[in-house]
């Protein structure tokens, strides 16, 4: 999957070859990382988002939305090398399924363009992937997380939907509705986003524990928007992740059903 290289202690030189990226003192790798970030008129936000990103990610994908102001221009005076791409529709989840098609990384970090994700981070979700794990997923709630941005309405939803899900699903999460997370690109084949809203999120949840794929959460501390007012509504955009959840749900039960109606016909068979 990956070729991970671990340096000596500081009593001895770091053996390192060209072929290796160093994402800490003790951690090398050479998987290429793709960061994507999705982004509509937050040219005042993203010298925040920008200054936080590791020197060592081998592309940023800023996806506009259409953005009326400068977004375009004040990243790529920010990160020269930064790949734009205009988004086809509308809404966050249809933003990332065109940032993930354009990313050419191996692993790839969704990071928001509202300045409250901290880019410094990115190195504890890598080193989660190159460790093991097919999904990194960030958490608020995890021992070590945080966030400065929820209300208690907020809050109690989450853990509402979030417990929905793990009893559902079989999921351990601690969780639900949290936008920065990473993973290695097989994983799109095997989660298949179709939806274009906030809930995006949600669905790659359930999907990757659907896929059997190895989920690892790493705590994270989410900021308050620095400029700006965000386009989540608690009560619309909660609705829109129970109703995926129904979905996804529907969706398991009609598979079992498959899976089981082939052994069903040939008792039946037998025993006419």
């Amino acid at each position: 999957m990956s070729s991970v290289l671990r340096t000596p202690g500081p009593d001895h030189e770091p053996l390192l070859s060209a072929q290796y990226r160093p994402i800490s003192s003790h951690l090398a790798i050479t998987p290429p990382v793709s960061v994507v970030i999705p982004a509509m008129n937050e040219a005042e936000n993203l010298p925040y988002v920008f200054k936080t990103l590791p020197d060592w990610v081998h592309e940023v994908v800023l996806v506009d939305g259409n953005s009326s102001d400068d977004t375009v221009e004040v990243a790529r005076s920010l990160w020269p090398g930064v790949k734009v791409v205009a988004q086809r529709g509308k809404g966050k989840g249809d933003a990332l399924i065109s940032g993930f098609e354009a990313a050419s990384g191996d692993i790839i970090v969704m990071v928001d363009a509202d300045g409250s994700a901290d880019g410094t981070e990115i190195v504890s979700y890598v080193s989660a992937l190159v460790s093991g794990a097919d999904f990194a997923k960030g958490s608020r709630f995890a021992n070590g997380g945080g966030t400065d941005d929820m209300t208690f309405i907020r809050k109690l939803g989450n853990w509402a939907l979030c417990t929905v899900v793990n009893r559902k699903f079989g999921a351990r999460y601690t969780d639900l509705c949290y936008g920065y997370n990473a993973f290695w690109r097989h994983c799109l084949d095997k989660i298949d986003l179709d939806c274009t809203g906030f809930e995006v999120e949600t669905l790659m949840n359930i999907r990757v524990v659907k896929a059997g794929l190895k989920v690892q959460e790493i705590p994270s501390h989410e900021y308050l928007r620095i400029h700006g007012t965000s386009n989540l509504r608690a009560v619309r955009d909660g609705l829109r992740v129970l109703r995926v959840i129904l979905q996804e749900r529907s969706n398991r039960r009609a598979l079992r059903r498959g899976r089981r109606s082939p052994l069903t016909d040939s008792r039946r068979g037998a025993a006419s």
